[in-house]
This record gives structure tokens, C-alpha cells and sequence, in this order.
């Protein structure tokens, strides 16, 4: 099972997105098994739509608008991580933000709270899942 942090907040946020990162993954995967049969190859296709940045960061300001002030800190210092590396498939700001919805994801997960980590991710996957009905 996963080990808990016992103060997740004193993690570092790059810490916190990469754990973020892998719940979130984990959590759109099972979500799309509950929905309906897919081939694997849908599946696959359906769940790089979903965890790409360009996706996470279409959420950012509803999840921040339904942040309590400690999340809101933890969405703060997720998107101001200085990086590297950005990926080509999307923007600088982008790939902050979607650094934030990560980094927000690992300390919900690591601190137990496990009901605010489904609310927030029913929060992350209505946005994503209204824009990909706008495009279409």
C-alpha cells in the first residue's frame, strides 16, 4: 500500500507533482474502466488526452477557486517551480499550471484526505471533459 506522508506540505512541490502526477493517472485510468468497454488501444488514447498538461491546466482556475486557503498555497508553489524542461506539446504556463493540479493531487494523497482528492479530481475531470465536448 502507499506510505503516507506525515506532513506532506513540508515536501517539496516537484515532490508533491511527481506523486500528482501518478494518482492522477491512476484515477482518469479507473474512471475510464468504469465507463464502458474500450479496446486497449482506446483506453490508452482516451488517458493521454486526459493527464496531458495542456488538459490539467484547462482546470486550474476552477480547482483554485474551490481551494481551501492551504490548498491554494500548495497550487501556488506547484506553479511557481522553476523547471528545466518543458515539454513541446504545450505552453509555459500550461505546464505550471498543470504542475499545480499535480503538486495539489500528491498532498490530498499523501495526507490521507481522500475524499477531498475525489472531489478536486471530479473538479479536474468535468473541466477537461467540457472542453473535449467544445472541440468535438
Amino acid at each position: 500500500m502507499t506510505p503516507k506522508h506525515q506532513n506532506p506540505a513540508g515536501l517539496s512541490p516537484v515532490a508533491l507533482a511527481f506523486v500528482g502526477d501518478a494518482v492522477f493517472e491512476l484515477m482518469v485510468r479507473e474512471r475510464l474502466l468504469i465507463g464502458g468497454g474500450m479496446p486497449a488501444g482506446k483506453l490508452h488514447q482516451a488517458s493521454v488526452r486526459k493527464v496531458k498538461a495542456a488538459a490539467q491546466a484547462l482546470a486550474y482556475q476552477a480547482v483554485c477557486d474551490a481551494a481551501t486557503d492551504a490548498e491554494r498555497e500548495i497550487l501556488r508553489r506547484g506553479r511557481n517551480v522553476s523547471l528545466s524542461r518543458l515539454p513541446k506539446s504545450c505552453t509555459p504556463d500550461q505546464y505550471h499550471r498543470a504542475t499545480a493540479i499535480e503538486a495539489l493531487l500528491g498532498y490530498l494523497h499523501l495526507g490521507g484526505e481522500d475524499r477531498r482528492l475525489e472531489e478536486v479530481f471530479a473538479l479536474i475531470n468535468a473541466q477537461i471533459d467540457t472542453s473535449e465536448k467544445e472541440t468535438t
